[in-house]
This record gives structure tokens, sequence and C-alpha cells, in this order.
């Protein structure tokens, strides 16, 4: 029921250069994005648009999974933290790039979407991504150091906590900025991090410690 629109949304992402690499490109066939949308959307599962989760929450438009995807350079074997698990389509993804000797942490806030995401990944069958409640913000220091960490929401800074937990020569991905905010790219380089913007987005704000507050 959902192959065709699957293979018709991965053609689109390519061909407008969201989708580079080959393994982001068998992430988005492998995932079946149906199983993370609430069930009166799944006929918009393949639309390349955010979808509304509830609790005020979205998925991500595709497109922008691909660009954060591209953007982090995932391979095989990463330890990765997510901030905002969301419905946990983005986890899932980013699991089936770092495949089984990688691992996703991703911490949701809303206790009901963090066990939304926790069932959609377990109907997913994938085993590589451990959800925890609690408030991203401060990141998630028992599992750190990270490869690479990623914000799926909007911040009005980075937290500092994020760049004390990102490995030397990790990548830190935020946008920052209100709902309409600047995708930001931080590289670790010792005590110093090069800085790079990829361009404008739009995302719910991040809430908490260091976060927007409500």
């Amino acid at each position: 029921m959902f192959e065709e629109p699957q293979k018709r949304l991965v053609s689109h992402l390519k061909q407008n250069g969201y989708i580079k690499s080959l393994s982001v490109e068998n992430a988005f066939i492998k995932i079946p994005r149906e199983l993370f949308v609430p069930l009166d959307l799944k006929q918009s599962a393949y639309v390349d648009t955010p979808l509304q989760i509830g609790k005020g929450q979205t998925i991500s438009a595709p497109h922008m999974v691909a660009i954060m995807s591209e953007t982090l350079d995932l391979h095989t074997g990463l330890h990765v933290l997510e901030i905002g698990s969301g419905s946990g389509y983005h986890a899932a993804i980013t699991a089936s790039i770092v495949g089984e000797k990688g691992h996703v942490y991703t911490i949701e806030r809303i206790e009901t979407l963090a066990q939304m995401a926790k069932e959609n990944i377990s109907r997913a069958k994938i085993a590589n991504v451990t959800v925890i409640i609690g408030d991203g913000s401060e990141g998630l220091p028992k599992y750190a150091p990270y490869d690479r960490i990623y914000i799926t929401c909007a911040a009005p800074r980075t937290p500092p906590p994020l760049f004390d937990q990102l490995k030397n020569m990790g990548k830190l991905l935020v946008p920052e900025g209100d709902m309409i905010c600047t995708l930001m790219l931080y590289e670790k380089h010792g005590k110093k991090f090069q800085k790079r913007n990829f361009g404008g987005c739009a995302f719910v704000p991040l809430l908490g410690k260091y976060g927007h507050q409500k």
C-alpha cells in the first residue's frame, strides 16, 4: 500500500539534492514512515511535509530529516544523541544508518510521546535505539561522549552541556532561534569549535533548562 508513495518520496528527495549518499537513501527505503504517524494521517506519510503527532509536536518533513542526516555525515558504528524523540522516526532513520554496531540515544520531555516513540521503534523492529524521558536541553551525560548530537527542535542557543558531551572531532547540529531558525553545525577540535551555517529552517521550540521558557 505504501511502497509506491515511499519510492516517489525517495526519488523526490534525491532529485532535489536532499539525499546525496547511499546510506541515507537506504535508510529512507528501509524505515516505514507510516508506522511513525498518527492513524488518521497515514495517507500523508509520504508527503514531504511535517505532520502533527500530538502535544503540539510534529514529525519533521522528510527533506529536513535527510538534510540533517547528510549534514551530520552519519556512518556505521557511531554513538549518537538525539534531542527530541517525537514519534521516533528521525531516530529510526539515524539508527538504520549507524547500524547494529552503532547506537542512538534519544531523549524526550513529554512522557506520552516518549512512550509512542518506544512503541513505534519496537514495531519497526529497530533494536539500536534507547528512548529516555527527560530534559533534552541538558543532554544525556550518562552515555557521553557522543560522536554526533542533534536537536530536532529550535533552541534559543546551543545548550552548553552538549558541547561537553561531544567527542573530539564530533559533530553537533542545532536549529538555533525561535520557530524560524538557522541550522548550525559545530565540529569539535580540542577546546575549539568550527561553526558552519546550513541555512534557514522551521521547528517547534525546544523547552527546558537551556531551551525556551514556557
